[in-house]
């Protein structure tokens, strides 16, 4: 596993061989899975009527203070939560999951195990495997890690968090991650080209950005949804513009203006005033009820 003696998968580069032990991410060389499930939770053009077929990775590129899945993205925890799996294990995996009825497989958090994924859903497909390969991240990504999912990857599920550099900073720990998800986010609607669903209403190809937004911050959400209308035209995404941070998720991070804001859940008024921008924008694609801001649509882990 050449690709994992000098990781440089992610924008950090963090240059980790991961044969000998973990990158900034807390993955290894193979990776751990903590679920393999029928999803149906995702939007509607991933899960369908029957569910997505979901694999969760554990470990994570960032370190947001915020993660619903903080028990196994985060590097204290990527190393203990889940199994190892190995590429055959990934590739009967996936057949696995075609078989149970799921309409599309849904990697989440695949990027430090990009080159071993390519891989196992070639081989996949060699066996007969022929459902829409999502490519489910958080969106700090290289582009040229991107670039080699072309032929992989047939939708990208990408998050487009926010824009302000210190933001970022404050909650991820890194404060480059607008610059990358813009750059990543280019090169994605390269690949995967504008929207194309199906008639069983399932997404075979294109990209769809997902935006949560948060307590305090409906400017940073204002101006991260005009970002990505410029960099890429909003007719060529579909939005999900996401309501359901949920504060029971949060880590403080010791600054106490930006403390008492993300203890709360988002209000009406800061989502809808989101929405509107996104609607004068021009985007289509997906709003979601209020009520989603709870812990209850958390998965188990170690299933």
């Amino acid at each position: 596993m050449e690709e994992n003696k000098n990781c440089a998968l992610c924008p950090r580069r963090c240059g980790a061989d991961r044969t000998k032990g973990e990158g900034v991410c807390g993955c290894g060389a193979l990776p751990r899975v903590a679920r393999v499930m029928i999803h149906k939770w995702e939007e509607p053009v991933i899960s369908g009527e029957f569910g997505s077929g979901a694999v969760f990775f554990t470990g994570c590129p960032l370190g947001c203070v915020f993660c619903q899945n903080g028990d196994i993205s985060r590097r204290e925890n990527a190393g203990k939560a889940g199994r190892t799996m190995t590429e055959d294990d990934l590739a009967d995996t996936f057949s696995a999951l075609a078989e149970k009825g799921a309409q599309t497989l849904d990697l989440v958090s695949p990027t430090p195990f990009t080159d071993l994924l390519i891989r196992a859903v070639r081989k996949a497909r060699g066996r007969g495997f022929s459902l829409p390969v999502v490519w489910n991240t958080g969106g700090y990504e290289r582009p040229e890690t991107v670039a080699s999912l072309r032929g992989t990857a047939d939708v990208f599920l990408t998050d487009f968090k926010f824009l302000s550099p210190d933001l970022s900073r404050r909650l991820t720990g890194v404060s480059d991650y607008g610059e990358f998800a813009a750059a990543s986010l280019c090169e994605m609607v390269k690949i995967a080209g504008a929207p194309a669903i199906g008639e069983d209403g399932i997404m075979k190809s294109g990209v769809v950005v997902r935006h949560l937004v948060l307590p305090g911050q409906k400017e940073d959400s204002i101006a991260t949804l005009n970002k990505i209308a410029d960099t890429v035209g909003a007719d060529s995404v579909l939005l999900s513009l996401m309501s359901q941070y949920t504060p029971e998720f949060y880590r403080k991070t010791g600054e106490e203006r930006l403390d008492r804001a993300m203890s709360r859940r988002v209000t009406t008024y800061e989502y809808e005033t989101v929405r509107e921008e996104a609607l004068r924008l021009g985007f289509d694609g997906f709003m979601q009820e209020r009520d989603s801001a709870t812990a209850a649509f958390t998965p188990e882990w170690d299933k």
